[in-house]
């Protein structure tokens, strides 16, 4: 009776292995379920990103300068067919704002590209290589003011959404395209005048020039 019961004891025991051993295993399956779905849904490239550089840029934080103390900024950018001119947010994106405005008075702009133009979604340049791949790194004043027809957003590389490029910015053509973008990219002003050259822009045309001119 005795060989009995020990039998029984180590069935049960067994039984108890088997049960924890599957459990185990269908929770890492489940893990690494997760894990390739991350990657699928980061896969998109219907968003405004830079090419990822060779080498790694240092983060740079914008000085602050005499016209923090005023919430809003403006800039006018000159094209082939006219001037598009922006309200930049001071408020809400004040190191963006004073990089992009420090950069427009010292003319680095001037003469640089749109080397990336996707037809109702948005028209990206600020490169000084022209490739995707120029400009430095700066932090992500990240914001919840909606993307829409006419915003102006910061790019970046996929890798993290915490770091944007210092010098490449994209203006959204329509809303339906770039709402998605919400949160996810430092949205740092929008058109007040020019929607109608901002509209005409194709790959390649030059940035003849962006004027600051502060309020």
């Amino acid at each position: 009776m005795l060989k009995n019961l020990m039998n029984k004891k180590s069935l049960i025991i067994i039984g108890l292995s088997v049960i924890f051993l599957s459990a185990c295993s269908n929770t890492a399956y489940k893990n690494e379920d997760n894990i390739d779905l991350n990657k699928k849904m980061t896969n998109n490239t219907n968003t405004p990103t830079q090419k990822p550089a060779t080498t790694s840029a240092q983060v740079t934080t914008a000085p602050k300068t005499n016209n923090d103390t005023q919430t809003d900024a403006y800039v006018g950018i000159k094209t082939k067919d006219g001037e598009i001119v922006l309200k930049l947010y001071k408020k809400e994106a004040p190191n963006t704002v004073n990089t992009f405005v420090k950069k427009a008075d010292s003319g680095f702009y001037n003469g640089l590209i749109f080397h990336r133009v996707i037809a109702g979604f948005m028209a990206q340049g600020g490169d000084p290589t022209g490739t995707g791949m120029g400009g430095g790194d700066q932090k992500s004043e990240l914001n919840n003011i909606p993307f829409q027809r006419g915003s102006i957003g910061l790019a970046r590389t996929p890798a993290s959404k915490e770091i944007s490029n210092d010098s490449q910015f994209f203006i959204c053509f329509t809303t339906e395209q770039c709402q998605q973008l919400t949160g996810d990219y430092v949205n740092f002003g929008e058109v007040v005048s020019g929607l109608d050259v901002l509209d005409k822009i194709v790959q390649g045309d030059k940035i003849i020039s962006i004027t600051s001119r502060t309020k």
